[in-house]
């Protein structure tokens, strides 16, 4: 299991939500990558309010969610997206309550969702990130050069960012069925 932060929030071509999730730095040996996974827009809406520290007038899903685990003693301890078959990705929340630890299946974006408001860590699978990340550098999130930048990194990210649109433009969820 590699731990990743959320990235953000991005549209495809066809505009199709999908959260980007990156490992943390260092944790991962060889090139930096990005994993999408492809969301509802509820669950996008959910993922932006808790990334910016919003409060809606009313409570979302998820809010109420981490509302009732408070409410019960219970808390996200951590986000596991632990496999992908057919296209489809699949999460596990573990949840602390006063009976013990409890590991519930979950879809991910619920999962990041509910992670972001618990400020829970999130972990994905080595073989998940093997099959369906994409390299950083088409999120805009490739490494610093090492000789510190040569003054045009705002046009450096112009270019990482018309590459990455350029992918979601071509890319489809299909690609990632196993």
């Amino acid at each position: 299991m590699v731990q990743v932060r959320v990235l953000g929030i991005a549209l495809d071509a066809a505009q199709q939500h999908l959260v980007l999730l990156k490992p943390l730095d260092g944790l991962e040996p060889g090139a930096p990558r990005v994993l999408p996974i492809w969301i509802g827009s509820q669950e996008a809406t959910s993922i932006l309010v808790a990334l910016e520290g919003e409060r809606p007038p009313r409570p979302l899903s998820h809010d109420l969610i981490t509302t009732l685990f408070a409410t019960l003693d219970s808390r996200v301890e951590r986000v596991d997206v632990t496999r992908i078959e057919n296209g489809t990705f699949y999460a596990e929340l573990t949840i602390t309550t006063p009976s013990g630890r409890q590991v519930v299946d979950a879809r991910p974006s619920d999962a990041v969702a509910l992670a972001l408001r618990a400020a829970a860590p999130i972990f994905v699978a080595d073989e998940v990130l093997d099959e369906a990340a994409v390299p950083a550098a088409f999120a805009g999130e490739e490494e610093d050069a090492a000789d510190g930048g040569s003054g045009d990194e705002g046009r450096d990210d112009e270019a990482k960012l018309a590459e990455f649109k350029r992918f979601l433009d071509d890319v489809d969820p299909e690609d990632f069925q196993g």
